[in-house]
């Protein structure tokens, strides 16, 4: 049996490969299904961001099962296996639990301790784990995992500052314009986790003179739009919005895009803006949400995530130094975790020896009592308790010794003389 993650992630692979292997949270249940139909694992938890999407799994076959997420990666991507190959990350055993603890860290983020990512994490294996994906090694992995990007946080200086894509989004449109954004008109497009972040923001940070709030649902950009004095609008008034907006920042979880040239070309939003200033677009989706032919629009500025993880990349320079105190928590924890993942591996096992020798102690206190039928019920219990103290100092230093080397080759002989010599 084997721990593995294999996957995409956004420093190694093009963007227009990654946002085909993006998984929605609603498409997730789906993908879970199917990943056990066709590949040979016991426990398997997809985490798809907007930076990565990475299968974690446990296989009996580490090579079949490795080249089998390979291949549904591939399909996913309508690219050939040779193609996605030169990009994939494939990790196992103790690299995979560093992996996944540096990233629910922020520490493989584009905003290094960014706090996005950890809520990410979480809700993965949640879904994973409703639809009974993850098993006890996913689970206990996960769950440590979510733990240590906590401690990482709380433990370092690694969150300070700009700890999000929305503040980085909104930094990057700010530098735009000489004022920055307080006299700007920004809609925001996806009322979701990203949009009620980016509206938060721009209310806290950079008191913009108008926000529209635009999504699919209104009352959803409504309730997001009240609480910052804004306005709401639904998708089919999302060209009106425009039409008189500086910054438009775009966030939903459709799988094509929702703003392409025809809504910002010059029969559409340039026609209506007349001679307002230039546009800037920032698309923070996962797969993107505005088509990149935007890009070529006289008079508009289109950032998408490689241009958010550039400047991400300029504006943490001063979180670099926590690094080192964030790996080092890393490292403590996977120490730990290696341990406790040693001692569950002796836990069947010593569960099986405690419950052969209760056993024997109730048979044995069963054959004996008709005689010693003397004894009252004070003086029974005292003799049940007393070989139960036995028991327990008998079966005490077996134990300790079995968690002690568990995972290990003298782990191995101990659990075999164990189960040859109280045939369990």
């Amino acid at each position: 049996m084997a721990v593995v993650v294999v996957g995409l992630d956004q420093q190694r692979t093009p963007l227009g490969i990654l946002e085909r292997v993006a998984v929605s949270e609603q498409a997730l249940p789906k993908v879970l299904t199917d990943l056990r139909d066709r590949v040979p694992v016991s426990e398997v938890v997809v985490l798809s961001t907007c930076l990565r999407t990475e299968i974690y799994a446990v296989v009996d076959r580490f090579h079949e099962g490795v080249e089998r997420m390979h291949e549904y990666l591939s399909d996913m991507a309508g690219a050939s296996a040779a193609e996605v190959s030169e990009h994939l990350n494939v990790l196992f055993d103790d690299a995979v639990a560093v992996h996944l603890f540096e990233v629910a860290a922020g520490l493989c983020s584009a905003v290094v301790g960014e706090t996005e990512v950890l809520g990410q994490v979480r809700r993965a294996f949640d879904v994973a784990e409703a639809e009974r994906a993850a098993g006890p090694v996913l689970s206990s992995l996960f769950r440590r995992a979510v733990q240590v990007g906590r401690k990482v946080r709380s433990e370092t200086a690694i969150a300070r500052g700009t700890t999000s894509l929305a503040h980085v989004a909104l930094s990057l449109a700010a530098e735009h314009f000489d004022d920055g954004l307080r006299s700007r008109r920004v809609v925001v497009v996806g009322a979701g986790d990203m949009g009620e972040s980016l509206v938060s923001a721009l209310h806290s940070r950079h008191s913009p003179a108008e926000v529209v709030v635009v999504n699919r649902t209104p009352e959803r950009a409504r309730q997001l739009s009240d609480a910052v004095g804004g306005r709401a609008a639904g998708l089919g008034d999302l060209t009106a919005a425009l039409s008189d907006c500086d910054v438009v920042l775009v966030s939903t979880g459709s799988s094509l895009p929702v703003l392409d040239t025809d809504h910002l070309g010059p029969h559409g939003l340039q026609r209506a803006r007349g001679q307002r200033p230039d546009l800037v677009v920032v698309d923070l989706s996962m797969p993107r949400n505005v088509d990149p032919a935007v890009r070529g629009l006289p008079g508009i500025a289109l950032f998408d995530i490689d241009d958010l993880s550039a400047h991400a990349g300029r504006a943490v320079q001063g979180r670099r130094s926590e690094l080192a105190a964030a790996r080092a928590i890393v490292a403590h924890e996977l120490e730990r975790y290696r341990a406790d993942d040693r001692a569950r591996g002796a836990a069947p096992v010593v569960a099986a020896l405690r419950a052969r020798l209760d056993d024997l102690r109730q048979t044995e206190l069963d054959r004996h009592r008709r005689r010693l039928s003397g004894l009252d019920d004070a003086q029974w219990a005292e003799v049940e308790g007393v070989v139960a103290d036995v028991l327990a100092k008998l079966v005490h230093r077996p134990t300790v010794a079995l968690k002690e080397a568990a995972g290990t080759p003298r782990g191995e002989r101990l659990v075999e003389a164990l189960r040859a010599l109280f045939d369990l």
